[in-house]
């Protein structure tokens, strides 16, 4: 089994991603197939992890997937690799809310029989760092708490102080990064700002992060204590196998590009196992859908940020709505449920939904537990799927005639659309825990 580490935080804003992110490349620069994944939702990290690795970055998320798919998902993604980095979420213990451990960077440790280092931010501590450290290291006994690295640290004195104080907890220090201005990466109302849209910076960014992580930390001690992860018992996940459906490949589209960056990288492979011939488009590009499309994908992204031209590009949008107005199957998540809507800020989209989208101050965040209210191209009434909404948009009406999903959580609601072979709805879902739905959609194309 792939030797394998866990890089957490006491809280969110410690730095594990830079510090992550830094080791990915740091390790593949020296010839190691490392395998990146990332605990929870999150769909923006993986793609600076995919920078660092050259492999597609990976989720782990125990809330979506179930806690019995973790290890064959991360197996089936580190298959063939020398090493495994994985990145958690929040703090170490932080998961889904009021649910005890699930979906934590803990859990998913466990899981894994993973060893976890801790990145502390230490720019406003010295001693402290001493009782930080030994109660993140003595809350779980089975989280086996293998070694810190201090971040944002100010100086030889300041370094000095922190060791002193670290000596007696028992966890050996591997790493010590100064603050560094070059490795950030900017931030906007959603978190990082996806690689897609900043490509030539990001390969800068990526780059120093490596260059600081070789300059700071032992990675020796890092690759032994992933060396020293014990044999792990599961089998590799792998996308059910259906024969095409009339003997024949559908061509199911994909929107990428910068508006668009949100895929999980399991459902192109659920796809084509499928019996689908998956092809990738932009829509601030492309005028035209895929040759032969008979299905289409839109996952989420940034369309607020690119409405403009989104809007601009009228012949895609037109090809959009014809092929909805057709039947074929349409599953649009988030950002793909704006570009359906009639309007986005005023800004015409698809107008496939009798919609209008805008940006709202409030962030809508959390873990749902949805109900497939109708039958539609994913899922059959009363199917129960697990996922994420994650957005600062509101969609009026929020529901169709024929709604997507019913949620339990914060509030009793139903959400989305279904209309013919569409089905939109802001609740992104991971389809390698909901067996069937990349069969089922495959199925409908014509």
């Amino acid at each position: 089994m792939v030797a394998r580490l866990v890089i957490a935080a006491p809280s969110s804003g410690a730095g594990k991603t830079t510090v992550a992110t830094g080791l990915m490349a740091a390790f593949a620069s020296r010839g190691l197939s490392v395998s990146p994944h990332k605990v929870g939702p999150d769909y923006i990290d993986p793609g600076y992890h995919a920078l660092a690795t050259g492999r597609p970055g990976r989720n782990l998320d125990a809330y979506m997937c179930g806690t019995e798919l973790v290890a064959p998902l991360f197996a089936h993604g580190s298959r063939g690799c020398d090493l495994a980095v994985v990145e958690g979420v929040m703090g170490l213990y932080d998961g889904a809310a009021g649910q005890g451990e699930l979906a934590s960077t803990a859990q998913v440790a466990k899981l894994l029989r993973a060893p976890v280092v801790l990145v502390v931010d230490a720019s406003s501590q010295s001693r402290s760092v001493a009782a930080l450290v030994h109660g993140f290291a003595s809350w779980d006994p089975r989280v086996r708490l293998g070694g810190v690295i201090l971040n944002k640290v100010a100086s030889d004195r300041h370094e000095e102080l922190l060791r002193k104080a670290l000596e007696e907890s028992g966890v050996p220090v591997l790493g010590v990064l100064r603050r560094a201005p070059a490795v950030a990466t900017p931030s906007r109302h959603l978190g990082l700002i996806p690689v897609a849209e900043r490509q030539a910076q990001a390969v800068d960014a990526v780059a120093a992060q490596a260059e600081q992580v070789r300059s700071g930390c032992d990675l020796e001690g890092l690759l032994a204590l992933a060396r020293s992860a014990p044999p792990l018992d599961a089998e590799a996940w792998a996308p059910p196998a259906a024969p095409p459906p009339a003997g024949r490949r559908p061509v199911v589209a994909v929107a990428g590009g910068a508006a668009f960056t949100f895929s999980y990288a399991e459902h192109g492979e659920l796809l084509r196992a499928a019996g689908a011939e998956v092809v990738t488009f932009d829509p601030l590009r492309d005028e035209s859908l895929p040759e032969g499309t008979s299905g289409l994908v839109i996952g989420g992204g940034f369309p607020e940020m690119y409405a403009a031209e989104l809007a601009a590009n009228e012949p895609l949008r037109k090809a959009v709505a014809g092929l909805a107005a057709s039947g074929a199957p349409v599953a649009a998540e988030c950002a793909g449920l704006l570009y359906l809507a009639r309007s986005l800020d005023g800004t015409p989209m698809c107008g496939v939904l009798d919609a209008d989208a805008r940006m709202s101050e409030r962030l809508t965040l959390g873990y749902r537990d949805a109900v497939a209210v109708n039958d539609s191209v994913l899922a059959p009434s009363g199917t129960r799927m697990r996922g994420h909404e994650f957005h600062r948009t509101v969609i009026e009406p929020g529901a169709g005639p024929l709604a997507a999903w019913g949620l339990r959580q914060p509030e009793p609601r139903v959400e989305g659309f279904v209309r013919g072979g569409v089905h939109a709805s802001y609740v992104h879902t991971h389809w390698a825990g909901a067996p069937g739905v990349a069969a089922r959609f495959v199925g409908h194309c014509g």
